[in-house]
């Protein structure tokens, strides 16, 4: 008996220490989870929510990133009360500042130079190009020069002539020497006319002295230099000024350079400009610019720009690539405001740019419209819009942008500011027809070589990203899809391209862009992703295979990306033909190297070759 009440004892004494324990920890318990779960809750401070991948996302409500669809986590921003936030800024915590890879620079005020890079071909010195003509009439008996590239010396025999009018007129010589002491200007007057056909004091004294009428005569080179072209042959008669070759002296040449207009106002006469020669390797050659073309040509926006250079020894040649390089200073702009290309957001009419908020703890960014000058090459001038002193970023610029149109604040696409449609389905979110989270159709524009993918990250799009099985995997059913539509325009069945279309955008629903936990790789696949869908999407809703085919064209160049990116466990032929959209030139993907065209079918089948092949 005495044992159960010890128990009874002890029980009591555990039931009363386990109420005492839930009053002094005030009656709540924290719920458990499960290894490896985290229950998010929204932080206090800030009330908002963030993207791991996107931190420039701050959102009021949990749910998806309207940019990549990952779910949102809570965000914790430092303290900044005590510093005077606008309402237009763009706030950033440091994480999200490093992780954008958002760099900066300071405006300052410099000469307005260029570095001008031309390219162009030596040419022949027009002063020097010559017309060798006879200037006897008669028939060519003998060729002295018998091949163009010939070397020429002044004074050379060139071509040996039978004339009957020089035959008379050494007749007419012989008869004024019998009375030259007589009629002196009678003979003088015979001498000259054999001079005026360009035969030489010693050819004449020659003629003179053997007394007999010689009945060919050689006839000399007036000039030196090479043989262009030759005119004529043996047996051929000529008229007296008829051209027999074609001489150029190379002992000076021009080096015709090609200026884009935008480069013109940059250059002037007696610039100097340093110039390499593709065929003279390791050596650099020096010029002034003598002469700039007053004409643009309308097909190849271009002007010609001379630079005149002594050759000795005859390297350079005629017709040999030259790349050259003039330091140009724009005149009368001796303190100009410059700013990096990279800080400019371009918009047709505008040209945006953002301004870091000097503050002491956060890190915020402004809206600024400035006007631009000239185009520097790596820089612009400034007209209007911007101090010394200023800091702009330079790099990671749309995703500010970015961040300013999902924030509703002025930005890029939108100007007045305000809320913006983020469009796309993809993870999560609603994609309408091409469009993308600037509300831009994009499956009309050939985005390959944008400044937003150039400044998503700097890898090069051939170079193989590492990434888990499962991704590789569902971005093979896309490219197996992707073969299939290639085969319908193969057999120009536009009806078949309308369902495989949709058949590929639901294999692009199923790649789960989680799979990309690598911030490069996320980046590169969402906007590979967007012109996918959107072009995929525009090929199902229409059934004229011409503009089918326009859109495949779009899709074939940011799935190759996708594909030399990724890999697809295949081995891939990347084909290309010069005459598809309208001479235009396009690419496509296949699995086999035989050539069966997408974009001209029947018409011709195998127009094109392979011009890469994308390994496993």
């Amino acid at each position: 008996m005495k044992k159960y009440k010890n128990y009874i004892i002890a029980a009591g004494i555990l039931i009363i220490g386990i109420i005492l324990g839930n009053v002094f920890s005030g009656g709540s318990s924290e719920p458990t989870h499960a290894d490896g779960e985290h229950e998010y809750v929204q932080d206090k401070e800030t009330g908002l929510w963030t993207c791991s991948m996107h931190p420039q996302i701050k959102l009021e409500e949990p749910g998806n990133c309207p940019i990549c669809g990952m779910e949102l986590i809570p965000l914790v921003e430092e303290d900044s009360s005590s510093e005077n936030i606008a309402a237009n800024e763009i706030v950033m915590n440091e994480e999200a500042y490093q992780l954008a890879n958002i760099q900066t620079t300071i405006v300052e005020k410099a000469s307005a130079s260029k570095e001008i890079r031309l390219l162009g071909r030596v040419k022949p010195d027009e002063r020097r190009l010559y017309s060798q003509v006879s200037h006897i009439p008669g028939r060519i008996e003998r060729l002295y020069l018998n091949f163009t590239g010939e070397k020429v010396y002044a004074g050379q025999k060139i071509v040996r002539i039978y004339s009957p009018e020089l035959i008379s007129a050494q007749k007419e010589l012989f008869e004024a020497i019998k009375s030259k002491d007589i009629y002196p200007q009678l003979y003088k007057a015979s001498r000259n006319k054999l001079k005026l056909w360009k035969l030489s004091d010693k050819q004449i004294d020659a003629i003179e002295a053997t007394g007999n009428v010689q009945e060919q005569i050689d006839i000399l080179s007036d000039h030196s230099g090479y043989v262009m072209k030759r005119n004529v042959e043996v047996g051929d008669y000529v008229m007296a000024g008829g051209n027999l070759f074609d001489i150029a002296n190379l002992s000076t040449v021009w080096v015709m350079f090609e200026a884009y207009e935008a480069d013109i106002p940059w250059i002037n006469i007696n610039d100097k400009v340093s110039f390499t020669i593709q065929a003279i390797p390791g050596k650099t050659f020096e010029g002034r610019v003598t002469y700039v073309d007053p004409f643009v040509s309308p097909s190849t926006r271009v002007a010609k720009v001379r630079v005149e250079v002594n050759n000795p020894g005859n390297k350079l040649l005629p017709e040999m690539y030259a790349s050259g390089i003039i330091r140009a200073k724009m005149k009368d702009m001796e303190n100009a405001i410059v700013i990096p290309k990279s800080a400019v957001l371009w918009t047709g009419k505008r040209a945006v740019v953002y301004v870091k908020v000097p503050h002491d703890k956060t890190i915020s960014f402004v809206y600024r419209e400035i006007e631009l000058g000239q185009d520097m090459g790596q820089f612009y001038s400034v007209a209007d819009g911007l101090e010394e002193g200023e800091i702009v970023a330079t790099n990671g610029v749309f995703r500010i942008d970015a961040s300013a149109q999902l924030l509703g604040q002025r930005s890029m696409m939108n100007p007045e500011g305000g809320k913006v449609n983020t469009g796309h389905n993809h993870g999560g979110m609603k994609m309408d027809k091409g469009e993308s989270e600037d509300g831009v159709d994009h499956s009309q524009m050939d985005m390959s070589n944008t400044t937003m993918e150039a400044e998503t990250d700097h890898t090069d799009m051939n170079q193989r990203i590492t990434t888990t099985d499962t991704f590789k995997g569902q971005l093979e059913q896309v490219f197996n899809a992707y073969i299939e539509l290639k085969d319908a325009f193969v057999s120009d069945d536009s009806g078949a391209a309308s369902t495989l279309a949709k058949t590929l955008l639901s294999a692009m629903k199923k790649v789960d862009m989680k799979q990309l936990t690598d911030h490069k790789a996320h980046n590169h696949w969402m906007t590979i992703s967007k012109e996918i869908l959107g072009s995929a999407n525009s090929i199902s809703e229409i059934s004229d295979i011409v503009e089918q085919r326009s859109h495949f064209k779009h899709l074939s160049a940011h799935l190759s990306k996708g594909v030399k990116l990724f890999g697809v466990n295949q081995k891939v032929y990347e084909q290309f033909c010069p005459m598809a959209d309208n001479n235009n030139g396009a690419y496509w993907l296949s699995l086999d190297e035989a050539i069966k065209n997408p974009y001209l079918g029947a018409k011709m089948l195998t127009c094109g070759d392979t011009k890469a092949v994308i390994i496993k």
